[in-house]
């Protein structure tokens, strides 16, 4: 299961991030402000989303109700030291699917995880899904333009995959690399530029080599 933390307690997440891939066997992407959670849940495909609710740079309801104004179905577990009826209404009513009160036992979080995990939020991948004139196709791996099809390898079906899930959007190369590789990969920058230049030529084979933007200093994006 791949789970996103976003919690600025560098002691508590820490903790939280070592017992939940020691005890629970998850993969786990921690990050330490609002908006980077923000943009780690829309570059990417998490099981679920834990939100602290105070962080600096988007506080975790604010997080939470932009991304399901953006229609993100993905499940959130809300953390936070407010347990008021009226704050535990407010985490609820800005999309939270249940929040847990710190202090907090990790077993107890271990479990909530494994309720929402039994709810099946994962979203339905089209088999093919077009931009523009060119076709992706994710049971194949390839993609075509006017009766040319081309066949991708499985670094470069990926990265177009994710640019295409976020078409539009630019992606910093630091979330391409770790959705791509991980950031615990033995891999530089270098690796996505490679793949890029590579993707590009197949691209242009079926004319399209416009499809694939680059922001100077900041990642990629395929153009809406």
């Amino acid at each position: 299961m791949n789970i996103l933390l976003a919690e600025d307690d560098l002691q508590l997440g820490e903790l939280v991030e070592y017992m939940l891939k020691k005890k629970g066997g998850y993969k786990v992407d921690w990050v330490m402000e609002g908006e980077d959670a923000y943009d780690y849940a829309n570059a990417s495909y998490y099981d679920i989303l834990i939100l602290d609710w105070m962080m600096p740079n988007g506080d975790g309801v604010s997080v939470c109700r932009r991304l399901r104004s953006r229609q993100y179905s993905g499940a959130i577990l809300m953390l936070t030291a407010k347990d008021s009826v009226e704050d535990r209404i407010s985490g609820l009513d800005a999309g939270a699917d249940d929040y847990l009160v710190k202090p907090f036992e990790i077993d107890e979080l271990l479990a909530r995880l494994r309720a929402l995990s039994r709810r099946n939020y994962a979203p339905i991948l089209e088999e093919q899904l077009f931009i523009h004139e060119m076709k992706l196709n994710r049971l194949s791996q390839t993609i075509s333009n006017n009766g040319e099809e081309v066949q991708l390898s499985p670094r470069e079906f990926q990265l177009l995959d994710l640019l295409a899930q976020n078409k539009g959007q630019v992606l910093p190369r630091e979330v391409i690399l770790d959705r791509i590789w991980g950031f615990d990969a033995d891999v530089s920058m270098k690796a996505i530029d490679a793949t890029i230049k590579l993707l590009r030529k197949k691209l242009d084979i079926i004319g399209q080599q416009e499809l694939l933007q680059s922001i100077r200093g900041v990642g990629y994006k395929v153009e809406s």
